[in-house]
């Protein structure tokens, strides 16, 4: 369709409005998410082509440009030349990448001012609309997820990787941006202001005003300025809301059809999850990348094959790993990270001081292999970085933090792994996975949302690599909780107690629930 706004717009809901869902609604899902139950088989969902067609508009190149876009988004977003079965890198949810961005520029970019999409596969911004007036100087990009490929594949699992894929991006972003840029990164915007500021119809709304396509619903933004210029406190949410929609989406055959069943609900889960109305412009935190992180790294990050995964990692890069993902939001999930060897143990944090803490002892990896899925190679990895908490009652405001903050914080471990020369592969979907009520705390509280498979690149000198797990070992696997919290190293395990038996879960070939 042109790049024009609407002829006539059409009415929206009011700005943080919701549709009814009651919180035993969000637990129901939340539940039958990390439930055994495996998704039921679907139609295979082919990926459209990209919907936003307003023209192609060239980055400026021009020296000294504060924001250089085709560099940040490069080293990001951009699908990686020569895969063409492949558009991120690093998906959190296997390989149908619902991600998409839209930009929102003002002064100061490698780009004109005003509303864009990007398309990462051939890494152009097709322009939608202007800017407002008086608009700051900087990049305000808006991330959406188009739901149908992940439901057709994980159905009733999908939404919440559709939350850990969308952290993801955002950490690719925010650390693509921070070596030129201030960047500043919400994960609590009001879903509806976002759609609004984006120049997008609202989820409820969407295939009345625009049928004929498929609905996208923003869960984060991230914001870069101009280092050194002047420090605006809010982001201008308001000022890119006040304008009339942007141009709309070209149509494509079967985007508007009656959603099946799991589709409607996931869309409608995640708009529900994403309206904070109290609180529209949400906080922002920002973000830096560590010194070791080099453009390299970033482009060359990539979702390691299991084979490549069996090798130990030193306690020092597993301790740096560990803080890396812990300090990058204070409200995020807790983190533990999970090894095997001749001292099978759960690390934690050391508090108030560098290094690692035994939280128990024992091999955690088999049955992290049985709860992933039934994916047997994660029993081989040299470590498992887990991210765990999410609370089985949890408020929508700390089920949509949970998840965004685990993607973003593994996102960020994982490129600093590369950098680190470690091979990494992200995990996503977890069934019946209550690791507190493994080592005995209170069921229900503690539940792993999201892991990140790390082994060591091999050498010269072939290090030792651990023997596979077996299916069998699966089901039950020794776990006991550490004698003390000031253990700060690994002890030999004592003689095994057995953990309250995982749940039956159905077993996936390697790789399938976490396609690379």
């Amino acid at each position: 369709m042109p790049d024009t706004p609407d002829r006539a717009a059409a009415p929206v809901r009011e700005v943080g409005a919701v549709l009814p869902a009651a919180p035993d609604l969000l637990r129901a899902a939340l539940a039958d998410a990390r439930s055994p139950r495996a998704p039921e088989l679907s139609r295979y969902v082919p990926e459209r082509p990209f919907p936003w067609n307003g023209p192609a508009t060239a980055y400026a190149g021009e020296p000294g440009t504060a924001i250089d876009l085709d560099r940040v988004l490069r080293l990001s977003l951009a699908a990686p030349a020569g895969t063409p079965g492949r558009l991120r890198p690093v998906p959190s949810a296997g390989a149908l990448h619902p991600v998409r961005a839209h930009l929102l520029l003002g002064p100061g970019c490698s780009l004109p001012p005003g509303r864009y999409a990007y398309d990462p596969r051939t890494h152009h911004a097709h322009r939608r609309g202007p800017a407002p007036d008086g608009v700051p100087p900087g990049a305000l990009v808006v991330l959406t997820v188009a739901a149908s490929r992940t439901v057709a594949h994980y159905g009733h699992r999908a939404w919440p990787l559709l939350l850990l894929d969308t952290g993801h991006a955002a950490a690719a972003l925010a650390l693509a941006g921070a070596a030129t840029a201030d960047v500043l990164v919400s994960l609590d915007a009001d879903g509806p202001l976002l759609s609004v500021a984006a120049g997008l119809p609202g989820a409820p709304d969407w295939q009345d005003i625009w049928p004929g396509t498929e609905p996208e619903l923003p869960l984060a933004a991230v914001r870069l300025t101009p280092p050194g210029g002047p420090v605006v406190a809010e982001p201008p949410l308001g000022a890119w809301a006040a304008l009339p929609r942007a141009s709309a989406p070209t149509p494509q055959p079967g985007a508007d059809t009656t959603p099946p069943r799991e589709l409607a609900a996931a869309r409608h889960l995640l708009h529900h999850i994403a309206a904070t109305p109290g609180r529209p412009d949400g906080t922002w935190h920002p973000a830096r990348r560590p010194g070791e992180l080099t453009d390299k790294a970033l482009l060359t990050r990539r979702s390691a094959p299991p084979e490549d995964l069996n090798r130990p990692l030193d306690e020092e890069l597993l301790a740096r790993i560990l803080a890396t993902a812990r300090s990058v939001r204070p409200d995020g999930p807790d983190w533990t990270v999970a090894v095997g060897g001749a001292t099978p143990a759960l690390y934690a944090a050391a508090p108030g001081r560098p290094g690692l803490d035994v939280r128990a002892v024992g091999d955690a990896r088999p049955t992290l292999a049985h709860w992933a899925a039934g994916q047997q190679w994660i029993g081989a990895a040299g470590a498992v970085l887990l991210a765990h908490g999410c609370p089985e009652d949890a408020a929508r405001t700390t089920v949509r933090s949970s998840h965004l903050v685990a993607g973003y914080a593994a996102g960020a471990a994982q490129a600093y792994a590369t950098a680190l020369g470690l091979c990494s592969r992200p995990i996503g979907s977890w069934q019946q996975a209550d690791l507190g009520a493994a080592l005995g705390d209170t069921p229900g509280r503690h539940w792993i949302v999201h892991g990140l498979a790390l082994g060591a690149r091999p050498t010269t000198a072939a290090a030792p690599v651990t023997p596979a797990a077996t299916p069998a070992a699966t089901a039950a696997t020794p776990l006991t909780p550490a004698a003390t919290p000031a253990t700060t190293a690994v002890t030999p395990a004592p003689k095994p107690v057995t953990p309250p038996t995982a749940s039956a879960a159905p077993a996936a070939p390697p790789g399938e629930e976490e396609r690379p």
